[in-house]
């Protein structure tokens, strides 16, 4: 039987940190329309580093007659307080909700910089759970990371108002369905669908030219969710990571995990040792997504460990 005591040595080798593969990433973003009324302050490709001030995940908002909606607020008080510069360029109008698509430090320590009177913050009960058990050792991390200067002012908000299971939402006078996909890519994952635009702003369901992460992935119900996103009234998608795309290259996501699974368990049920195994499990086809040297590593090494527990449990 494949040792556990090796998995565990795989672990020291393979999880390093990883830096920002954008030598220019301290340049703002420009804020992107992406449909009328809809907008997105883009992340630096890259995993989060010093250069590009950890704003690595996409952000963004949605101005409707009445107000603003904002789905994920950055990594920090300060990247928070540019998203919320930015809405302040195009209205006056009052944010009225905040929804946290996941759990994941660079979507949701800019909470902060919309904490007033009237702001209702939301999140999938999972994702909430999720936050409360781990968020304050994340803030912890970033500010050795970025430094105390980037990070300065930043605090934990959780969400109090939380769903769990598809729910229809008006806010700032748009209709919006929050979509729960299940355990895909973190437990408490929620999707955004602005109806009106037909934008969904998938969070950690969807990455987009970065390879996704297995950490703390549902493997199967991540498989489930990028299956089911074909059949959504869906135009445009706004991932967690990466460029904002047609509905239809949501598919690419789901082809890495397909194939990352594919050759993995060729591997492993052909005896192959966890180490060789991650050696020997490149894909050739995603080797230009960001992240991939490391990322796709740490992939190949959860993917080969859950098999080991699939084998243990029968």
């Amino acid at each position: 039987m494949r040792s556990i005591v090796l998995a565990w040595l795989g672990l020291l080798v393979i999880v390093t940190p990883l830096r920002s593969v954008a030598a220019d990433a301290a340049v703002p973003q420009p804020l992107v329309s992406v449909a009328p009324d809809v907008y997105v302050l883009p992340g630096h490709p890259g995993e989060v580093a010093p250069d590009n001030e950890g704003r690595v995940g996409n952000i963004g908002f949605v101005v409707g007659p009445t107000g603003v909606t904002v789905i994920d607020t950055g990594v920090s008080l300060a990247h928070g307080r540019a998203l919320l510069a930015a809405i302040r360029r195009l209205t006056d109008r009052p944010v009225d909700a905040v929804i946290d698509t996941h759990a994941m430090q660079e979507f949701l320590f800019g909470n902060a910089a919309f904490d007033t009177p009237g702001t209702v913050f939301m999140t999938h009960a999972r994702g909430a759970e999720l936050m409360r058990a781990r968020c304050e050792h994340c803030l912890q991390n970033l500010r050795q990371i970025l430094g105390d200067a980037t990070m300065a002012g930043t605090r934990l908000i959780v969400p109090t108002e939380t769903v769990a299971g598809d729910t229809r939402l008006t806010s700032g006078g748009r209709a919006f369905d929050l979509l729960d996909p299940g355990w895909a890519s973190t437990p408490g994952n929620l999707m955004v669908l602005d109806r009106t635009s037909g934008v969904l702003f998938a969070g950690g369901v969807v990455a987009v030219d970065r390879v996704p992460e297995l950490r703390d992935a549902d493997f199967d119900g991540w498989i489930r969710a990028l299956e089911a996103l074909p059949s959504l009234p869906v135009r445009t998608i706004v991932p967690g990571h990466g460029p904002v795309v047609a509905a239809a290259r949501a598919g690419e996501t789901l082809a890495y995990l397909r194939a990352l699974d594919e050759r993995v368990r060729a591997l492993y049920h052909a005896g192959t040792g966890l180490l060789d195994t991650v050696e020997q499990a490149d894909l050739p086809r995603f080797a230009g997504w960001a992240g991939y040297p490391a990322l796709h590593r740490r992939n190949v090494l959860y993917r080969y460990l859950a098999l080991e527990v699939e084998d243990l449990n029968r």
